[in-house]
């Protein structure tokens, strides 16, 4: 059964598994209750009928032959009663017979109706009774008082049948949903980076046990999360290793470069080993923080001081940096690893943006914006990714990796976005108590 996307201005919860289910169930249940009631209340008074209309022809025809041979006729017959339903009046008229359900006075009777014939309904011997009708009744009170017990018994039964039902599917839906709940939890774990994050459904690890869809799921997920985990830890111990490995005869090749006799060559030999030697560091800071082996030292620091010394220290030659200070705090974090932040987005919006720079301090949120192109749609819409560029001349490096990597160690947010009026626009949120005002 497909259900309906939720209105608006149904509750939110209407949209769970849960309620769908116990909503089916309980009209399912409703439909099936009705429909055995409604066979169960026709088949039983189609008999109590049956056996009330045998009855009544049964005296009727006692009746005639008591009016036939001149006898008195007994206090449930009579001849043109005045309560007689008109339909059997006129039935009688023809010439035939029939019951028919009525009242007589405030009781439920059945009536039998047929032409009399005879002599009259009170004095044996009377004259003939051509064109009358002769009339039996029979107590229907028992009956309907029966059917009526009947149809009560019905409502209570499915009443109860209903409620025991609902509880019973809310109970097994409950469970299959809460089994469900799990694995999306896990799932969104391991979307956070949590990659140790299992479901460890029981059904999943006895094989001779019966595997829902559900335990499939859980399976299924469980076997992708440590696939992914395998090939992340291979991923990370290659890049540690690469950059351990240069390091050393990275060393090496620059205190060679710097025994270089002075000339252009020489500068761009020691430029180029200066860039292999901040990739490598680079590429070491990076398996660190996928390893998570970080360790924050927070102290309390002014951010204001910590955006001057990071503008003079970045040494950038595509033009200055302005810092604006709106509102100067103090925060609990770690200096150096803002620092890092502070810096690698500095140099990332000179290289790769347009002046003018501006670093800006309003709390606990520090801005970086230049007045470039902007970030790539693919950076504001799934954040910095390794080595990707843009445009096969547009890249970020590891910078802005490493910026984000050092931001979440910190507790911070750092979000990426491009200005309304162009340029890229970086901000980085850092976790800070207001004080109390006095």
């Amino acid at each position: 059964m497909t259900f309906p996307a939720r209105r608006p201005w149904l509750p939110a919860w209407t949209a769970s598994l849960t309620w769908k289910a116990a909503a089916f169930i309980t009209v399912m249940c409703c439909a099936l209750t009705a429909l055995l009631g409604i066979l169960v209340h026709v088949s039983v008074t189609r008999q109590t009928v049956g056996e009330a209309r045998d009855r009544a022809l049964t005296r009727l025809d006692e009746a005639a032959g008591a009016l036939a041979a001149g006898d008195r006729l007994g206090p449930d017959a009579a001849v043109d009663p005045t309560e007689l339903p008109a339909s059997l009046r006129e039935l009688a008229a023809r010439g035939e017979h029939g019951t028919m359900l009525g009242r007589s006075g405030p009781r439920p009777v059945m009536w039998a109706a047929g032409p009399a014939s005879g002599g009259d309904s009170t004095e044996p011997g009377g004259p003939a009774g051509a064109g009358r009708t002769l009339a039996v009744q029979v107590d229907y009170e028992q009956s309907a008082r029966t059917i009526d017990g009947l149809d009560n018994a019905i409502l209570g039964s499915s009443v109860l049948a209903i409620g025991a039902t609902l509880l019973v599917g809310a109970f097994a839906v409950t469970r299959v949903t809460r089994r469900l709940h799990t694995t999306a939890r896990v799932a969104r774990k391991i979307s956070a980076g949590e990659l140790d994050a299992r479901v460890n459904d029981p059904r999943t690890k006895d094989p001779q046990r019966h595997q829902d869809e559900v335990a499939a799921v859980a399976g299924a997920l469980d076997s992708m999360a440590s696939s992914l985990q395998a090939r992340i830890l291979t991923e990370q111990r290659f890049t540690a290793d690469v950059a351990h490995e240069l390091r050393t005869p990275l060393t090496g090749l620059h205190a060679a470069a710097e025994l270089l006799p002075p000339g252009r060559p020489t500068e761009l030999v020691r430029d180029r080993v200066a860039a292999l030697r901040t990739l490598t560091e680079d590429l070491l800071e990076i398996s660190r923080l996928d390893a998570r082996s970080e360790r924050v030292e927070p102290d309390a620091t002014w951010l204001g001081p910590v955006a001057e010394r990071v503008v003079r220290a970045s040494g950038t030659d595509s033009g200055p940096t302005e810092v604006v200070v709106v509102r100067d705090v103090c925060v609990e974090t770690d200096r150096r690893r803002l620092e890092r932040v502070l810096g690698n987005l500095v140099g990332n919006a000179h290289r790769h943006g347009g002046p003018p720079v501006v670093l800006t301090v309003d709390g606990p949120v520090i801005t970086v914006r230049d007045h470039g192109e902007g970030y790539p749609d693919y950076l504001v819409e799934h954040g910095p990714q390794r080595f990707r560029t843009e445009g096969g001349a547009r890249g970020h490096g590891l910078g802005l990796t490493i910026a984000f990597g050092q931001a979440e160690v910190l507790g911070a947010r750092l979000e990426f976005t491009n200005a309304v009026d162009g340029g890229a626009l970086a901000t980085l949120t850092l976790p800070y108590d207001e004080p109390a005002q006095p």
